[in-house]
């Protein structure tokens, strides 16, 4: 192999790994954002369930057995907070995102995926056998087509990926599976 072959093989390496990197800067970013809205539904979920144990201590049976009078037999469900940190996309990066979805499947259990990742998956059902990039799908979705959202976009496409439900044809193309 010449010197100049074997130059060129190492600018191209090169090349390959700085767009790599770019790529996984924009991934860690974007998962920092994702695992701060975890968080931060984490702290009020976990501030409801508190306040919750002391609705049912204050409001339990006394020394007999008996509820007290207008108690409720069974605490309701929690209700999402009207508006607190998980609530706040702009503030976290994401547009749309729904880190606790209100949606339910067929037999009535949560989704355990956000609206994002559903808007995905019907795009996918119904784009036919086609290849497209994170920019298309974003557009497509009616989504802003600055750098974040694609991203966003992308990154769920990568987690599509990865649990099957979306192919990848290419560098930067995906298709349904």
């Amino acid at each position: 192999m010449s010197v100049t072959h074997t130059a060129h093989h190492i600018e191209i390496t090169a090349e390959s790994l700085q767009e790599d990197l770019a790529r996984l800067e924009v991934q860690k970013q974007a998962l920092e954002r994702e695992l701060a809205a975890v968080v931060a539904h984490l702290g009020s979920v976990k501030r409801a369930l508190d306040a919750l144990q002391a609705l049912m201590s204050s409001t339990g049976p006394d020394s007999s057995g008996t509820p007290p009078r207008g108690a409720r037999a069974a605490v309701p469900r929690p209700t999402r907070p009207a508006a607190g940190p998980a609530d706040a996309p702009a503030a976290a990066g994401h547009e749309d995102r729904d880190t606790a979805p209100e949606s339910v499947d067929e037999e009535g259990a949560p989704k355990q995926y956000g609206r994002l990742t559903e808007q995905i998956l019907d795009y996918f059902t119904g784009a036919g056998d086609v290849e497209v990039r994170a920019r298309d799908v974003a557009e497509a979705l009616g989504r802003a087509t600055d750098s974040g959202s694609i991203n966003a976009v992308r990154s769920t496409l990568d987690r599509l990926v990865a649990s099957s439900r979306v192919r990848r044809a290419g560098r930067g193309l995906y298709r349904a599976v």
